[in-house]
């Protein structure tokens, strides 16, 4: 079993620890990757600002009928034009 990781799989477990999906093993091994490369740390530290930001924005999206029903005016509108 291998305790170090290379930057690609520092920044995959950085992106699974975000999102709660990283093993404890994951992290810890993150961890001490973080501790040796300056350039996998800055990027994680930007994907956190990242994350952060995108959790505090408060995004509305659309509920399905909302957008089934976009979709059908959409689909109305070009065929009208299409026929005109």
């Amino acid at each position: 079993m291998k305790f170090f990781l290379k930057c690609n799989e520092a920044a995959e477990v950085c992106d699974k620890s975000q999102y709660k999906e990283a093993s404890l093993l994951n992290i810890i091994m993150l961890k001490m990757h973080l501790l040796m490369c300056k350039l996998c740390r800055s990027h994680s530290k930007r994907n956190t600002k990242l994350t952060n930001a995108i959790n505090s924005a408060n995004i509305k999206t659309l509920q399905a009928e909302e957008k089934q029903s976009i979709k059908t005016r959409l689909q109305q509108e070009t065929n009208n034009e299409q026929q005109s």
